[in-house]
């Protein structure tokens, strides 16, 4: 018999051929009815893939983040299929899944349009219907090449050529469709269901070299269950009316010019008075945190990246160039190394630590053309960088302390759902460091998190080359996730810029380094904001606060009053004095997003007081200009502050 474990801790007997499907079986016939793998000793593999004796077995249905990867995998073998038996003469190449759905990249000498789109999806629906069965099977790897050449797929035959020569070569057959992959896969394809849709077409290099063959790209999106699939749809059509960029022009915030600086930002009087906000509301924060804020050189020595293993890592996407003295300067892409050489400036004591030092520092990396995406993927960027330098005694509460800050942050911009994550050593080619080292770094955060009752999960293999650290998730009002501020503890550049401290025992110390970011960049933050919020910033935030209108031009001197009033206070304010109507006025103001609008006419002049029209709402309320000037200034003040 072969004995298997359950995630409860519970024992299973099964007879020694035993699948995944029998043990699925044995549990329940639901749960039989809805796997779609399973995780042995946390592999996963197909149902009809047998079982080892002793293991730990786990059923995989859609409702596990498992189970929709496959899906959405075995969603993307389907659309090929489909393809495939639409346009036979199409070679197909590679097509993972990916974030709520997947991509397929095709050979083909005509171009797809969204108006294949419809074909395709009634193909597809036509194998789910016809409930085909997925099989695995491996092939020598000569036998392999063969058998895709001889069907005219010179791409899969590529594949198998590059891969390394113990690797096995499985193949997955689906009706008369066959494809090389990895796997898992689900058991037919009636488990994918109907909750599918493609969404666009693109070009992209074979294998993203731009020396090769452009492919063309279809997108699509999969989930478990229609409700799901509508929820997404409804989520991203209410996303393309938020979308930052649409907002940003239409609120005149900034531009982009990609023939002349790809992946910068030109700001605007109005976009650059948001961006000035945000570092003035994080200076802020940090001062009263205990920070001191420096500003290091953009242009530095390459050595000092070479020193910090980020040239080795990740030169490629650094820009840099020789001087007629042949020495090597790199714009820099982090400020990590200007951080530490300001340490490195004279002696520093225990009693100097923890030393928490900000940075606005702007910074420079090359992305591929095609990912840049607005102020979300850029090549130059402002980070709110900070390092603190702490004893290793004093490292867990420095953790917590910044993770409280960073948490009470997103609170002000109203994210109040925040996920967390501890990000893990990657593989040891991705790495620098000891394995003593990362268990201590590793263990300092989980017991921290713990400690202080903080909720978090492990997102394994993603930390940074040099040290672990917190991901820190926000959700926006339409329920898309951001990654954005993250605490990177690291025990590594320490020693390879070689800093120290005078201990209590008057000998040198190796000092801990903490890198963190709270907003993560400028740019991108800013973009989160305008579409989280659909360019209705808060008060406190917005570029431009208050309009005032008047309703005919006789009433402009008091206008003008109430704008010099509002100005002597602080507020920003302008007037609108054009031979308009004020309800053409109203509206032209409320598509620029600006957050109030009053309008004055003889009533208000001669009571001194504005009729009052917030963004958003139909209503209107007349208020004594004291009472409304007074309310705006509180409203206008940072968060914080009015605590």
């Amino acid at each position: 018999m072969l004995n298997i474990k359950l995630p409860d801790g519970s024992d299973l007997s099964l007879n020694d051929d035993a699948t995944g499907f029998d043990v699925a079986s044995a549990i329940s016939a639901s749960l039989a009815k809805a796997a779609l793998a399973v995780k042995v000793n946390d592999q996963l593999q197909d149902l009809s893939a047998p079982i080892i004796n002793g293991a730990t077995v786990t059923v995989i249905t859609s409702k596990d983040k498992d189970g929709l990867h496959i899906l959405r995998h075995s969603c993307s073998h389907v659309m090929a299929e489909a393809v495939k038996e639409l346009w036979p003469e199409t070679q197909v190449t590679i097509g993972p899944a990916i974030e709520n759905g997947f991509y397929y990249d095709f050979s083909r000498i005509d171009p797809f349009t969204t108006e294949d789109f419809e074909k395709i999806e009634a193909k597809m629906h036509e194998i789910v219907g016809r409930d085909e069965k997925i099989e695995r099977f491996v092939l020598p790897r000569n036998e392999a090449i063969e058998f895709f050449e001889n069907k005219g797929e010179k791409y899969k035959a590529e594949i198998i050529r590059d891969l390394p020569e113990d690797e096995t070569i499985s193949l997955y057959r689906q009706g008369d469709y066959t494809d090389l992959c990895r796997g898992p896969h689900v058991p037919s394809t009636s488990k994918i269901g109907d909750a599918f849709k493609l969404t666009k077409v693109a070009g992209a290099y074979w294998r993203g070299d731009s020396n090769n063959e452009m492919l063309q790209r279809i997108y699509a999106v999969a989930f478990a269950d229609k409700k799901d699939l509508k929820a997404y749809l409804e989520m991203m059509e209410e996303a393309a009316k938020r979308d930052h960029r649409k907002i940003g022009k239409e609120m005149d915030l900034f531009h982009f010019e990609p023939e002349y600086a790809p992946g910068a930002v030109f700001w605007h009087d109005k976009g650059y008075r948001i961006y000035r906000k945000l570092i003035e509301y994080m200076r802020n924060r940090q001062e009263h945190n205990g920070y001191i804020e420096i500003s290091t050189p953009r242009v530095m020595d390459r050595v000092l990246w070479e020193i910090s293993g980020h040239w080795d890592k990740y030169g490629a996407h650094n820009y840099s160039g020789q001087t007629e003295d042949k020495k090597w300067f790199c714009i820099k892409p982090m400020n990590c190394p200007g951080g530490l050489l300001v340490y490195k400036q004279g002696i520093k004591s225990y009693r100097d630590l923890p030393l928490r030092v900000a940075e606005f520092g702007k910074v420079n990396r090359y992305e591929a053309s095609g990912s840049l995406m607005g102020l979300m993927r850029v090549r130059e960027f402002t980070q709110d960088d900070a390092h603190i330098f702490c004893t290793p005694q004093q490292m867990e509460e420095e953790c917590i302390t910044t993770l409280k800050l960073i948490l009470d942050i997103y609170k002000d911009f109203g994210f109040e759902e925040v996920k967390i994550y501890l990000s893990t050593r990657p593989d040891s080619i991705y790495r620098i460091g000891s394995d003593e080292t990362w268990d201590f770094c590793e263990n300092a955060l989980a017991n921290a998190l713990t400690t202080h009752g903080y909720k978090y999960e492990i997102n394994p293999g993603e930390g940074a080359f040099y040290g672990p650290k917190l991901e820190f998730i926000l959700k926006d009002a339409i329920g898309r996730e951001w990654q954005c501020g993250t605490i990177q503890v690291d025990m590594n550049l320490p020693e390879r810029f070689d800093i120290s401290y005078i201990g209590e025992d008057g000998e040198k110390h190796r000092p801990v380094m903490l890198h963190r970011a709270l907003f993560g960049s400028i740019e991108r933050f800013l973009g989160i904001l305008i579409e989280n919020h659909a360019g209705k910033l808060p008060l406190w935030i917005s570029p431009l606060q208050v309009v005032v209108a008047p309703v005919t031009s006789e009433f402009n001197d008091y206008a003008l009053d109430v704008v010099r009033t509002l100005k002597k206070e602080g507020l920003l304010a302008d007037s609108d004095l054009r031979n308009e109507k004020v309800n053409y006025k109203v509206r032209e103001h409320s598509l620029a997003k600006v957050p109030v609008i009053a309008v004055v006419g003889a009533k208000e002049r001669d009571s001194k007081t504005v009729t009052v029209r917030r963004l958003g709402s139909d209503k209107q309320e007349v208020m004594a200009l004291d009472d409304f000037v007074s309310a705006l200034k509180f409203e206008a003040t940072m968060p914080h502050i009015n605590e």
